[in-house]
């Protein structure tokens, strides 16, 4: 196929047109970014947003992958001298890789099989005439001690005849017909059976311990838990395929003559083929692409758990203290500013074994008064309710402070506590501080603080340890540049980890910005972006746009409107007559005096030399520049009192806050020690195939007590409030 092919394929599956492939492919190939070209190519792309976009690029690195393949694979049997035109025709048709290699099988180098050992003595002559089933009559022992020959390692007729089947055997195995017969008949009717190794010890599996499901309708979920099982020597996993309807279909496929004196022969190697070759090859092949769809799925949920986090709102003018909840070494206390800039802290022991909850109030109570605290963020971790209840009572003995808390997640804290990053910016603070620091931050501003952990360290997904790392990481890499690139960065505060994630800036760029800030204080324009060690002309063009300098020199570049549009937007607001400074100060009137310009949107985009997309972002960048779009996102649940799961009663309504979206449903943080499940089933009154599509981490959600297991630490909830 060409990429012309290839850009109609992809088309087609995306329901987009061939040309918008097109043009994303010559803008990927050229190094540009994936927001860049959503953001600012918009008239080259058709408006294609960064999912499809996403999607352009995977699929034809695949195609292009299998276009190579295929090239490789003709070659090596051309090479052979057994390439023939139909299978030349087979080979260029497939379209997946797992096609190519069926029909490449039969000719792909081996190492010493059966067949080949049978084939060393002389038995393909023997094997062939059982293959072609024209003897109706003779004596088979007699044709066979035809082939008996000591030196070449043939005792007897049973092993000429044992030799021959192994031949065929091989045979049967290396049509891709047949692998293709065989692959979708497992499919679609076999199962996945799962046993314990050791009935008396099978760990947290024990639903696996005696389990089968038709292989076609098991959940991604019960794939990795069952692997996971596995792995860990619990169970003993595998693929029960309808073996003697398999079986069957090849007896009809190859054994046209049953009078023949070698039918049974041929039954037998036919048999030996499948259950010696192609079942354990195509066991391992299913079970390695329900892995993969199982891993993709997961993925995508941790991903979309993983941006949703990430688009929390920020914080904004509150003066935040963050604790980290501990019992023996007891609770780490940080103040931080609005900027994020540690003022204060100090350890308190409210908790066993010192018990000092008295003193541990006067201490926060003297922090909450000195700095002008207005909220309270505590870490999830151990202790985190029994904090939880010391922040509440200091809030009802403090009625004029108006003095709120909530829970953070404090997942991957400890990750960037012991950091090279958060020993550069917290030299003087232990390991235990640096992270308090963390978690009240995470408050403050959610993005700039998570980018800082390892993404699979953050904890919103479901075993994302069993899944490939390697696609995980890519994964939640595209999530987090994505999420950075939405939301634009402060120049002038951003740290190297956030910087990083901006189209266009490799990691020692992103040390570079800092440390040119550093040298020469706060930039205050974009085009002394230039001035930074490595930043070329391609990476300028790439992050400018997101890159923002709020109260700088040029208006525009406290805004999304790329430079390479500035002179289209300085027209427009003389178009407008719409003073820059003005236009910092009252952009929300931009849409009144457009109406009052008696054009039309097409019509000023004509006259300003600009594509009618980028006029419409420059308009909504100039209307409201300092927008973030994580204050469309739902605010954090805040709250002055304390529950335990012996207050809770079913039937209760409480307000609570997503934490984590698994394939079963999602668990809703309702303010007492454990989080609540809200099973799928119980996510809306109409059915809900993905829990992603009725709710989002982060989500305040109203939510219903269906039941509270206080031993087993489980409270079961609905957000059908009215059943």
């Amino acid at each position: 196929m060409t990429e012309q092919d290839f850009h109609k394929l992809v088309a087609e599956e995306l329901k987009i047109r061939p040309d918008q492939v097109e043009k994303t492919i010559e803008l990927l190939d050229t190094d540009n970014t994936v927001p860049f070209i959503a953001r600012y190519r918009k008239e080259v792309t058709g408006g294609l947003d960064e999912e499809v976009i996403r999607a352009i690029e995977d699929r034809m690195r695949y195609l292009r992958i299998l276009e190579d393949r295929k090239q490789s694979v003709l070659k090596s049997i051309e090479e052979q001298g057994k390439l023939s035109d139909d299978l030349r025709e087979r080979i260029l048709a497939a379209t997946k890789l797992q096609e190519v290699e069926d029909l490449y099988l039969p000719y792909k180098p081996k190492r010493r099989t059966r067949a080949t050992i049978a084939k060393e003595k002389g038995l393909e002559p023997l094997a062939e005439r059982i293959w072609q089933q024209q003897d109706e009559a003779g004596d088979i022992m007699a044709i066979a001690a035809e082939f008996i020959d000591e030196e070449k390692g043939v005792g007897s007729e049973i092993e000429a005849l044992g030799g021959a089947r192994d031949i065929i055997a091989e045979r049967v195995s290396d049509d891709a017909d047949v692998r293709k017969l065989v692959r979708e008949k497992t499919w679609h009717q076999g199962d996945l059976v799962s046993e314990a190794r050791d009935p008396e010890n099978v760990a947290v599996y024990e639903i696996y311990a005696e389990y089968r499901e038709p292989l076609k309708k098991i959940v991604p979920y019960r794939v990795l838990a069952i692997n996971r099982g596995e792995r860990e020597g619990y169970l003993k996993v595998k693929i029960d395929a309808p073996a003697d309807d398999i079986i069957m279909s090849l007896e009809k496929r190859f054994v046209s003559n049953p009078a023949s004196i070698f039918s049974e022969e041929l039954k037998k190697a036919v048999a030996d083929g499948y259950t010696r070759l192609i079942a354990p090859a195509i066991e391992r092949e299913l079970r390695s692409q329900l892995t993969e769809t199982a891993d993709e799925h997961a993925i995508g949920i941790f991903a979309a758990n993983l941006h949703n986090l990430l688009m929390q709102p920020p914080l904004k003018g509150h003066i935040i203290m963050g604790i980290d909840p501990g019992y023996r070494t007891g609770c780490k206390v940080a103040v931080i500013d609005e900027t994020g800039k540690y003022l204060d802290g100090c350890t308190i022991y409210p908790h066993p074994p010192q018990n000092r909850w008295d003193y541990a109030k006067i201490q926060v109570k003297k922090l909450v008064e000195e700095y002008g605290v207005t909220t309270i963020a505590i870490g999830n971790g151990t202790a985190s309710r029994e904090t939880e209840q010391l922040a509440a009572e200091i809030i009802s003995e403090m009625p004029d402070s108006a003095l709120q808390y909530t829970i953070v997640n404090e997942a991957g804290a400890s990750v960037y506590s012991a950091s090279p990053l958060a020993k550069k910016e917290f030299p003087d603070l232990d390991a235990a501080q640096r992270g308090n620091i963390s978690i009240a931050r995470r408050l403050l501003d959610p993005l700039s603080e998570l980018v800082k952990i390892d993404p699979k360290s953050i904890g919103v997904g479901l075993y994302q340890h069993d899944v490939n790392q390697v696609n995980l990481a890519t994964a939640l890499d595209r999530v987090v540049e994505s999420a950075v690139n939405n939301v634009g960065v402060n120049l002038n505060t951003a740290s190297p980890a956030l910087l990083q994630y901006v189209a266009g800036l490799r990691r020692s760029i992103a040390e570079n910005i800092v440390s040119y800030r550093e040298e020469h204080g706060r930039f205050t324009n974009r085009m002394q972006l230039h001035e930074v060690k490595g930043m070329g002309p391609k990476a300028f063009t790439q992050c400018a746009g997101f890159l923002r300098i709020p109260d700088g020199d040029v208006f525009f570049d406290s805004t999304a409107i790329h430079p390479e549009s500035y002179d289209a937007a300085e027209k427009l607001l003389e178009v407008l007559q719409f003073d820059p400074g003005e236009a910092r100060k009252q952009g929300h009137v931009l849409r009144l005096k457009l109406k009052s310009a008696g054009t039309t949107l097409p019509e000023l985009a004509d006259k300003l030399d600009v594509g009618l997309p980028t006029l419409e972002d420059i308009i909504a960048a100039i209307e409201k520049p300092d927008r973030d779009p994580r204050d469309d996102m739902p605010k954090p649940v805040f709250r002055n009192d304390v529950l335990k799961m012996e207050d809770l009663q079913p039937g209760m309504r409480m307000k609570g806050t997503v934490r984590n979206v698994v394939d079963f449903g999602a668990f809703v943080d309702i303010g007492v020690k454990q989080d609540g499940l809200v099973h799928i089933s119980k996510l809306a009154k109409k059915y809900v195939k993905n829990p992603l599509d009725a709710v989002r981490v982060g989500d305040t959600v109203e939510v219903k007590i269906l039941s509270i297991d206080i031993d087993r630490g489980r409270i079961g909830l609905s957000m059908i409030l009215d059943d």
